[in-house]
């Protein structure tokens, strides 16, 4: 699944499948995070399967700033092209990834 395609579709129908290796054994992770976000996300549905390994393991999304700014930065591009700007997105998220 490439950039695009993940930007389309209504965020993240990636099936029950680990979004990075296809691993069919996944934990949700709410790609915008934190207390105050946590519910918006769920709202938005900006949640990705991850297996154990990419959730909270040594490669893990909660271990590499760079794969997690990633989906960040394509929940961001979602939300502006479908649900509204980048002021509303900083208003919901506190901040802008992009």
């Amino acid at each position: 699944m490439d950039k695009k395609q993940l930007i389309e579709m209504p965020f993240w129908d990636a099936g029950e499948v680990c979004v990075v290796c296809g691993n069919p054994n996944v934990h949700h992770h709410h790609v915008l995070y934190g207390t105050a976000n946590r519910k918006k996300a769920d709202h938005y549905g900006y949640i990705i399967p991850l297996c154990y390994e990419h959730h909270l393991g040594g490669s893990g999304i909660h271990y590499n700033r760079g794969m997690s700014l990633y989906w960040k930065q394509l929940a961001q591009k979602h939300f502006e092209k479908h649900k509204g700007s980048r002021e509303e997105f900083i208003n919901e998220f506190g901040r802008s990834y992009l």
